[in-house]
């Protein structure tokens, strides 16, 4: 039930992920693999459109056939997908209505996925590249450097590095304190300055010169996110959990634990330790350590125990912040639910009805605690953008987990 440009730039960030990773590491108590299928699972829930034959979950029907929707409609009512009522405005962008952010999302996610397929499927991966050619921004145009080796795209992305230049300081929240931090350090579905600098590092390889700002940029990223850093600029909760500004946290420790297993293959292809200041040198095991230590964490591996994943584990959230998950499905009410006829349910404290298997929520609080409460959004909402970069994080380590 969220805006579609949103779902543009999910959808972008789940193909980069997919395509940025290659695989190195040790064992764990977790069940790597079961994860990874239930962290992909999960979409299955956030379908849309008429579903498949192979929709394995099978409380959620056809929905949204004939529109696009309203974020802010959409937000104000509690009910199911396959209920919708509210006003289902359609948007789209041309030369008159521009909107070059979508564009170059789109760009980004298909050029990304042409890689992924062109092993299997060289005429469908030909099919991605040629629609993805559409619009040059910088995260798209290094998709599609990456995918073509096209010196147009190259040049663009050199062209406007002034661009990720623009620097900020955080401020507090939730009684967290950010010691300031840049640009460089921000990876997210609104924020790609991170993600660019670490995929065009690893596009240049070897050939580094000493004034590139893309590894120079990346390098200090890695030492943001490290807790032993002089140049530090997240917190960690006593249980060992990452935290940036934003709600959903979980997004942040998902998202940069993606970055850091990257990077800490291209640290290993080029043979560099990153020298963060004050005799910390990071390695490439270093950054796996650190990205392992948030997806155990994430599992189970925690203060309270708890897997904030659903269906994984002994313990997990069970009344998440999710209409469809908390509403009784069309084959248990086959009556309209309307805006307002949902709230009953949303009030509640019985467990959600429909498992929403693998589906990730905010996450708790900087203390480790957690309240499995649907009104608690910002900690009880599972939201796409933070599966996409666990998908990613959960294949290198089922790959590598003996």
């Amino acid at each position: 039930m969220e805006g579609m440009c949103d779902h543009l730039r999910k959808l972008s960030l789940l193909g980069g992920l997919l395509a940025m990773l290659v695989v190195g590491v040790a064992s764990s108590v977790h069940d790597y693999g079961d994860a990874l299928s239930k962290s992909i699972l999960f979409f299955e829930g956030q379908r849309s459109g008429k579903l498949p034959s192979t929709q394995r979950m099978s409380w959620r029907k056809n929905s949204a056939l004939h529109d696009v929707g309203d974020p802010y409609g959409d937000h104000e009512c509690w009910e199911r997908p396959e209920d919708m009522d509210t006003p289902r405005t359609p948007y789209a962008v041309s030369r008159s209505f521009p909107g070059s952010e979508v564009s170059a999302e789109i760009a980004a996610a298909l050029a990304a996925s042409s890689i992924v397929f062109r092993p299997v499927n060289v005429r469908y991966s030909a099919l991605l590249l040629n629609r993805a050619k559409t619009d040059e921004l910088i995260w798209g145009a290094a998709w599609l450097y990456k995918a073509t080796r096209a010196p147009y795209y190259w040049n663009y992305v050199e062209q406007n590095i002034h661009n990720l230049e623009d620097s900020y300081t955080h401020g507090s929240g939730a009684g967290v304190t950010y010691r300031g931090g840049d640009n460089f350090a921000e990876f997210g579905w609104d924020a790609k300055h991170a993600g660019i600098n670490v995929l065009v590092s690893r596009i240049m390889g070897n050939n580094i010169r000493n004034s590139n700002p893309y590894v120079a940029n990346a390098d200090k990223f890695i030492c943001s996110v490290l807790p032993e850093s002089p140049s530090v600029s997240v917190s960690y909760s006593p249980g060992g959990l990452l935290f940036k500004s934003g709600g959903s946290n979980l997004q942040h420790a998902t998202a940069l634990s993606f970055l850091l297993l990257v990077y800490s293959r291209h640290l290993k292809q080029t043979g560099r330790v990153i020298n963060c200041g004050g005799n910390v040198n990071a390695a490439p095991s270093r950054l796996v350590q650190v990205a392992r230590s948030q997806v155990d964490y994430i599992l189970g591996s925690n203060p309270l125990n708890m897997s904030y994943m659903v269906g994984y584990g002994k313990k997990f959230p069970e009344r998440i912040h999710h209409r469809a998950s908390s509403l009784p499905s069309i084959e248990q009410h086959s009556q309209q639910i309307d805006c307002s006829g949902g709230t009953p349910y949303f009030s509640s404290n019985d467990p959600n009805p429909n498992l929403l298997i693998g589906a990730i929520v905010g996450g708790p609080d900087i203390s480790d605690s957690y309240s499995d409460s649907r009104s608690e959004f910002v900690h009880s909402e599972p939201t796409t953008y933070i599966n996409a970069p666990f998908v990613g994080v959960l294949a290198f380590f089922k790959a590598h987990s003996s």
